[in-house]
């Protein structure tokens, strides 16, 4: 007896459900995240709407395109991978072709919104962020160097200065520091999400630093990241960029952020790698947070603000 139609299309996965994790959307939703921050702190008070929506929308986007551009290029490794192998271009749910037609509109959506309804320099930025990692790093960098991810950590840091650049048409110091701090995060992050998949990067011939370098030596360079993390994120606090909720907040988050270090040093459990690598996401997540609610609230901020305009 044939099997009715509706069951057979209930059966297969939505197409567009294919498209969507094609965009890697909890990365992007992340990268979208710094991106506000970015753009509400630029200013003391609440930024334009346009470029608080149409700015973070479009780097949206772009960040979406360039995932989908990643998956393409990576086709290959990802069939021979266990942890990616599922995904939409290996398993069949889409070719090739879809994927670049589907990265090209969303490249040509946020090119279009950031120069039209933002400013040209904030799309210039996010287009050479864009190309930074889905070629420069995916293409060349992945597969040529141990340092990839600390030379290509640069593009995925980029975020918080094109938050800024949407609202002030240039490129400060303080969105600088943002950067910094995301590009510093990085190695430690991903670091810990290698040490993981080891096996697997070493199969598809990829020279992520625990397969050139070896595991004992990945987990060293993963503490003393994140002591230099410690360092470039109380510099918000010491350039006057934020006040003591911020350092509190960076004081506890670090403190985690070290002790989870050295767990991943002292022994060698399956499962710290990961729980290094969760916990990071979450670190950077209220860090962010923690700018912003020291932002919109009266800190150490104002007390030096009414310092400085005291006559003496």
């Amino acid at each position: 007896m044939a099997t009715p139609e509706p069951i057979i299309a209930a059966a297969r996965p939505a197409r567009w459900r294919s498209f969507y994790e094609l965009t890697k959307p909890r990365v992007v939703m992340l990268i979208v995240f710094t991106s506000i921050v970015g753009t509400l702190l630029a200013v003391p008070g609440m930024p334009p709407w346009d470029a608080l929506f149409f700015g973070n929308l479009g780097v949206g986007l772009a960040a979406a395109s360039a995932a989908v551009i990643n998956h393409v290029l990576d086709e290959r490794i990802d069939a021979q991978m266990s942890r990616t192998k599922r995904r939409p271009l290996p398993s069949g749910k889409l070719s090739a072709r879809a994927a670049l037609i589907f990265a090209g509109v969303l490249c040509l959506l946020s090119m279009a919104m950031l120069s039209l309804l933002v400013n040209l320099l904030t799309a210039l930025l996010t287009f050479a962020s864009l190309i930074g990692y889905a070629v420069v790093y995916t293409v060349w960098l992945k597969r040529a160097t141990s340092q990839n991810i600390v030379i290509g950590g640069a593009a995925g840091a980029a975020p918080p200065v094109l938050g800024w650049a949407a609202v002030t048409n240039s490129i400060d110091p303080n969105a600088l520091l943002l950067f910094l701090i995301v590009f510093v995060w990085t190695p430690p992050h991903f670091w810990a999400l290698a040490i993981a998949r080891k096996d697997e990067y070493a199969k598809v011939g990829i020279p992520m630093l625990p397969v050139t370098h070896g595991v004992a030596f990945t987990r060293v360079q993963v503490l003393l990241y994140t002591m230099l993390l410690t360092a470039v994120t109380l510099m918000p606090f010491v350039t006057g960029m934020s006040g003591l909720i911020y350092l509190g907040a960076a004081l506890v988050l670090n403190a985690m952020f070290i002790w989870h270090a050295f767990a991943l040093n002292r022994t060698e459990h399956a499962h710290l790698p990961m729980k290094v690598f969760r916990f990071s996401i979450t670190y950077l997540m209220w860090l962010f947070a923690a700018l912003l609610v020291d932002h919109y609230l009266p800190t150490t901020q104002a007390i030096r603000g009414a310092i400085s305009l005291a006559p003496l």
